[in-house]
C-alpha cells in the first residue's frame, strides 16, 4: 500500500497525463513554452485540476521534483505559500526550464510567501536566465499583490531594474520591463521615479536597456 504522499502524486500525474495535448507542443514551443517532458496542458485545465486536488504542500514539492513543466505549473497552484522555506524556493527557482513555469510559480505561490520580498534581490543577482527572470517576475507580482507594503520599499528596488536592464536575454529583459511598468502603476508616488528610470534607460548604450526604456515610457507617459 503506497503512502499518502506517493498516492497523491500518482493521482495527480495520472490526471495530468490524461489531459495531455501532445498535438499542441509544437505551437507552444514557438512561444517559448518548452521544457523536457512537457505534456501540453492549458492553464485553465491545470487550474481545474488544482481545485480538485486542493492545497497540499507536500504534493507541490513532489510535483516540482518530477521536472515535468506541467507538473511544476500545477505545483505552484497547490503549494501552501506559508510553508515554503528559503531552501525550497531557491530549489524551485534553480529548476526552472521555461518562462511560463517561472511566472506562474511567482504569481501563484512565491508572491504569497512571507519570504518573497527578500527573494527578489537574491534571484535578481542570479546568472541563469530563468532564475534571474524570477527575481523580476516576483517584483512585478509583488507590485500588484503586496498591498500593504510601503512605496518606499519599491522605490528601493528600482536600482535592481537599472542594474539588470543591460541584460539582452529575451526572458530577462521582458521581466525587467514588466517589473518597471508594474512598479510605476502601483501608485502615483512611484510613477514619477519609475518614469525617470525609463527615460534614463532610453539613453543607455545597450539595446536591451533602450528597448525597456522606450516600451515603459510609451505606457507610462500616457498615464495621469
Amino acid at each position: 500500500m503506497p503512502n499518502k504522499p506517493d498516492h497523491r502524486l500518482h493521482e495527480a500525474l495520472a490526471a495530468l497525463r490524461a489531459a495531455a495535448r501532445p498535438e499542441q507542443l509544437e505551437a507552444m514551443a514557438r512561444f517559448g513554452l518548452t521544457g523536457a517532458g512537457r505534456l501540453g496542458l492549458a492553464v485553465p485545465t491545470l487550474r481545474t485540476l488544482a481545485r480538485g486536488l486542493g492545497r497540499d504542500h507536500a504534493l507541490a514539492l513532489a510535483l516540482w521534483d518530477t521536472g515535468i513543466p506541467d507538473a511544476q505549473l500545477l505545483a505552484g497552484m497547490v503549494a501552501e505559500p506559508a510553508q515554503f522555506t528559503e531552501a525550497q524556493m531557491d530549489h524551485w527557482v534553480a529548476g526552472l526550464q521555461a518562462w511560463d513555469v517561472c511566472d506562474q510559480a511567482c504569481t501563484n505561490a512565491f508572491v504569497k510567501s512571507p519570504l518573497a520580498w527578500d527573494a527578489i534581490p537574491r534571484w535578481a543577482a542570479r546568472a541563469p536566465e530563468f532564475e534571474k527572470r524570477a527575481g523580476f517576475a516576483l517584483l512585478a507580482a509583488a507590485a500588484v499583490h503586496h498591498k500593504q507594503r510601503p512605496d518606499a520599499d519599491f522605490l528601493a528596488r528600482l536600482p535592481l531594474i537599472e542594474a539588470a536592464a543591460g541584460d539582452g536575454r529575451n526572458f530577462v529583459k521582458k521581466a525587467v520591463n514588466w517589473a518597471l511598468r508594474q512598479t510605476a502603476k502601483r501608485s502615483p508616488a512611484l510613477r514619477g521615479p519609475a518614469l525617470a528610470v525609463a527615460l534614463r534607460l532610453c539613453e543607455r548604450p545597450e539595446s536591451s536597456a533602450r528597448w525597456i526604456g522606450h516600451d515603459a515610457q510609451r505606457e507610462l507617459a500616457g498615464r495621469g
